[in-house]
């Protein structure tokens, strides 16, 4: 069974960072593109960031734009995001994913999902 398993989320306090990470289990998806989302007022969830396979790709939601970082290990089968100067509105279940390609992350499609990682961010 493919699972996805984030890891690295908790509470922290405005302005602080925190880095998530997700490892598949089950198989390697160094060929596929990665991703991360998160649940959104009045949609189900909202595309955060995605890197393609090789990592040349890159694109961000537009509110994370500057502050958060997303990047890929590809040995190690692990996807992390890297966030600093967190915000309150920032807080979240992220949700790691993987897929086919990033165009699909960004119309906020994706073919394997994780339970998500709670982060919390206090004002």
């Amino acid at each position: 069974q493919v699972q996805l398993v984030e890891s690295g989320g908790g509470l922290v306090q405005a302005g602080g960072s925190l880095r998530l990470s997700c490892t598949p289990s089950g198989r390697t998806f160094s060929t596929y593109a990665m991703g991360w989302f998160r649940p959104a007022p009045g949609k189900e969830r909202e595309f955060v960031a995605a890197i393609s396979w090789t990592g040349t790709t890159i694109y961000y939601e537009d509110s994370v734009k500057g502050r958060f970082t997303i990047s890929r290990d590809n040995a190690k089968n692990t996807v992390y995001l890297q966030m600093s100067s967190l915000k309150p509105e920032d807080t979240a279940v992220y949700l790691c994913s993987a897929s086919l390609n990033t165009d699909k992350m960004r119309r906020n499609e994706g073919d394997y999902w994780g339970q998500g990682t709670q982060v919390t961010v206090s004002s």
